[in-house]
């Protein structure tokens, strides 16, 4: 299962809601064109989005399931048990007619997304990534490639010692 994911961008509320009305709808639309997937596939794709700290209830993916195809925009297969559903040539009719839209969402979707990692950091945490933000703005357009690879290394080596815990 490959879900598009990306968090960090400008600050929020931590209250704000994690979805705009409707967005949920779009973005199941956009995930089902990508690949055929479960509900519960849905469930997982989206809350990897949001790092886990948000995800969405079968009682929310289930209804819009079940309007696609009333709609008539995906074709269900059974899989083990599971529906699999598919955009069908009417579902991807209506994913080219909604585009615009698809793409505001998934923007949506990405800064929100963000915003609800950054806030669940803690603040330690948050201000030393602005710091480290900050003196990678000080150099501007004064970068040697000796430079840039150590900062990127010095980078990766901080990633891979949170990725362990460490």
């Amino acid at each position: 299962m490959t879900c598009p994911r990306e968090p960090d961008s400008p600050a929020r509320s931590s209250s704000a809601r994690p979805l705009s009305r409707g967005d949920l709808r779009l973005l199941v639309l956009a995930l089902l064109a990508e690949q055929p997937r479960h509900g519960y596939e849905l469930i997982q794709c989206i809350a990897e989005m949001f790092v886990r700290v948000y995800t969405p209830s079968a009682g929310s993916i289930y209804p819009v399931l079940a309007q696609f195809e009333a709609s008539g925009w995906v074709d269900v297969s059974s899989d083990g048990g599971r529906r699999r559903f598919q955009l069908n040539a009417l579902g991807q009719a209506e994913l080219e007619a909604q585009r615009d839209e698809v793409n505001a969402a998934m923007r949506r979707v990405r800064d929100s997304a963000r915003t609800i990692a950054k806030a669940n950091l803690p603040m330690p945490v948050r201000e030393a990534l602005r710091e480290v933000k900050q003196a990678l703005g000080l150099h501007h357009a004064r970068w040697s490639d000796e430079n840039a690879a150590v900062v990127a290394q010095a980078l990766r080596e901080a990633a891979l010692r949170i990725r362990a815990g460490r």
